[in-house]
């Protein structure tokens, strides 16, 4: 129980994937023109994590290593596609407003990083909250963007007038809606402001010795413990591993000096290789004069003989 409670908590609040983490901004910023739209992308994208998540964890040891990304990415495509048939048919008011977001559900950094970082490597039951946790926490960031985009665009709430619109032709008072806050910039302004007031509480809870996790957009070399693919990181030339608080170097560094070291010594040897070929060529042109000059010398020395020898007679 200890651990769904906390499954739920790091995926709304901890790790929320939004505000925290900074995960699957397309769908963020793409169809929170309204708070319904945020809700059903939102349900939409649960559904799929938490069952993605349980799956993947059931055959975490039958999956290779090599293949796992296709299997996972095959794994979470047959619950988008379940999903999508589903929302086609109840829902077909909805599901035309997502469109093209709800296939992309397949490659939402969201699922597949939970995937990769805790499904692959936990238990079921645990993965499967840490889908719900996750899925709730994405939920309520879009949801909450939605309703800011859609109160201050619209003057509405859930499709539903709240504020009653002016009309300056009758000269009747009233809001005046900001209809940039509907359009794709006003996305990005809600979303900053929000990260803003989550970047606030971060710094409040630091001050309370309860940190969230830091986010995903500002990793710090010197530290992978914030990474969720430290433990498969293979980028560096010296991989960090995190044990008990301390980093241990893998014998990848000490494989990597070796070869340096080793091409260190190839370098040297073909520098000696060249300066002695090239003393050899410069050596040669000596040999072949001397040569010359012994052939000539025997050659006045046959000539003379033949001449001495011409006079006698």
């Amino acid at each position: 129980m200890k651990t769904i409670i906390e499954r739920l908590k790091n995926g709304i609040i901890t790790e929320n994937p939004t505000f925290v983490l900074m995960l699957g901004m397309c769908p963020t910023l793409a169809v929170t023109t309204s708070a319904i739209n945020g809700i059903g992308m939102g349900l939409s994208t649960t559904v799929v994590l938490a069952l993605s998540n349980l799956i993947i964890s059931i055959l975490r040891k039958a999956i290779p290593d090599r293949v796992r990304m296709p299997a996972f990415i095959v794994i979470v495509a047959s619950f988008v596609t379940i999903v999508q048939f589903l929302m086609e048919g109840f829902v077909p008011s909805l599901y035309a407003s997502l469109g093209l977001y709800i296939p992309l559900i397949v490659v939402n950094c969201i699922i597949l990083g939970r995937a990769e970082s805790y499904a692959s490597k936990n238990p079921p039951i645990a993965s499967l909250f840490d889908g719900i946790g996750m899925g709730l926490g994405f939920t309520a960031s879009i949801t909450v963007i939605g309703l800011v985009r859609e109160f201050l665009g619209a003057g509405t709430l859930f499709d539903k007038q709240v504020l009653p619109l002016a009309d300056p032709a009758n000269g009747v008072p009233g809001f005046t809606p900001i209809s940039i806050f509907v359009m794709a910039p006003g996305a990005f302004f809600i979303l900053a402001i929000l990260v803003a007031v989550m970047k606030e509480l971060r710094l409040r809870m630091e001050k309370k010795g309860k940190p969230l996790a830091a986010s995903a957009s500002v990793f710090n070399d010197e530290d992978c413990t914030v990474c969720p693919f430290a433990d498969s990181c293979t980028g560096k030339a010296a991989v960090m591993q995190i044990e008990s608080g301390q980093k241990k170097e893998t014998p990848v560094k000490t494989e990597t000096v070796k070869a340096e070291a080793a091409g260190e010594d190839t370098e040297e040897k073909a520098k000696e290789k060249v300066e002695e070929q090239t003393e050899a060529l410069a050596k040669t042109p000596e040999r072949s004069a001397s040569q010359g000059n012994q052939k000539n010398a025997a050659t006045k020395k046959t000539n003379a003989k033949k001449n001495n020898k011409g006079g006698k007679r």
